[in-house]
């Protein structure tokens, strides 16, 4: 968290969330309008971790191929040999996610909830950790193309940037003109430990009053009359995983139902299909999030979990 934010000032609760999606393995959408820092968040990441990292662009002209790989017949050889796209990496930058075409998204389905690519019928894993940090504009920005429920579902949580406040800008505007960048940071952790502390997250404890919360908070989404379709059952795993990552920055060993709401909102809003009216009259997925949180009931914290 201090190595990015010596880049990216001013926001210390999206830094802490992004790190706590790379602890939980999960991918991060991070959304807003062009020129707030979201690829320069998206690097920092990817530079603070010492393995391989890769940045796909995504054009209308980007094709499936491009992200995924291909296979290639060598006449000398006289057989076909795969050549591994932008996804063969631990950290993948999907740079401007929703300007490619919808069949070219749908590339990165299989990788993220399988972490393999499967080309010409054979299948091919990517390495570990492997994480998706997509970035996108908002949909009503010319050029762009909504992401499909299938694919938004796979995203761990969904973060938005902001503006900075004005001596957070001002400190910005100084580092970009004396050169600070992305490109300064050094590794802090190498994928061996990152892999290990994903590993020791994933092994917090979660009560099952705990887990039974965050199951009827995604519960009440579905119920919600403004609501279509709720948030799925990879929600509800979403949001103990998630703030198993956070309870771990917190240095504890268990999960409270205070961990549940904070990730609440990053985690559930981008699962949300809203009714035609909904879309019209409220004020987005972020107050069914919070009409779910004040009608569930939480359980009573327990030392020690």
């Amino acid at each position: 968290m201090r190595n990015v934010e010596q880049v990216v000032r001013g926001k210390p609760e999206l830094v802490r969330l992004a790190v706590a999606g790379l602890l939980a393995e999960g991918h991060l959408l991070i959304e807003d309008v062009p020129g707030l820092g979201k690829t320069t968040l998206a690097r920092c990441l990817a530079r603070s971790i010492g393995g391989r990292w890769s940045r796909i662009q995504f054009t209308p002209d980007l094709l499936p191929s491009d992200i995924t790989g291909v296979s290639v017949y060598h006449q000398k050889d006289e057989r076909f040999t795969f050549h591994p796209g932008g996804v063969f990496a631990n950290v993948v930058i999907a740079d401007e996610i929703n300007r490619g075409t919808p069949k070219t998204q749908s590339a990165l389905l299989e990788v993220m909830a399988e972490g393999r690519v499967t080309v010409d019928a054979e299948t091919h894993r990517v390495p570990r950790p492997f994480l998706v940090i997509a970035t996108q504009n908002p949909i009503e920005m010319e050029g762009t193309y909504r992401l499909p429920e299938a694919q938004l579902d796979r995203f761990l949580m969904r973060l938005t940037v902001g503006y900075p406040e004005h001596d957070d800008e001002v400190d910005v505007v100084l580092g970009n003109t004396a050169g600070r960048s992305a490109d300064d940071l050094s590794a802090v952790v190498d994928t061996d430990i990152l892999t290990a502390a994903v590993e020791a997250v994933r092994g917090l404890h979660v009560d099952t009053g705990v887990a039974g919360y965050a199951v009827r908070l995604a519960a009440a989404t579905r119920e919600h009359p403004a609501v279509r379709y709720g948030a799925s059952v990879r929600g509800s795993i979403a949001l103990v995983r998630a703030a198993q990552a956070l309870a771990a920055i917190e240095g504890r060993g268990f999960v409270t139902p205070d961990d549940i709401k904070d990730v609440a909102v990053p985690v559930l809003t981008h699962r949300l299909v809203l009714t035609p009216e909904a879309e019209l009259s409220l004020g987005g997925a972020g107050e069914i999030i919070d009409d779910a949180l004040a009608s569930t009931a939480a359980p009573m914290a327990r030392a020690g979990g």
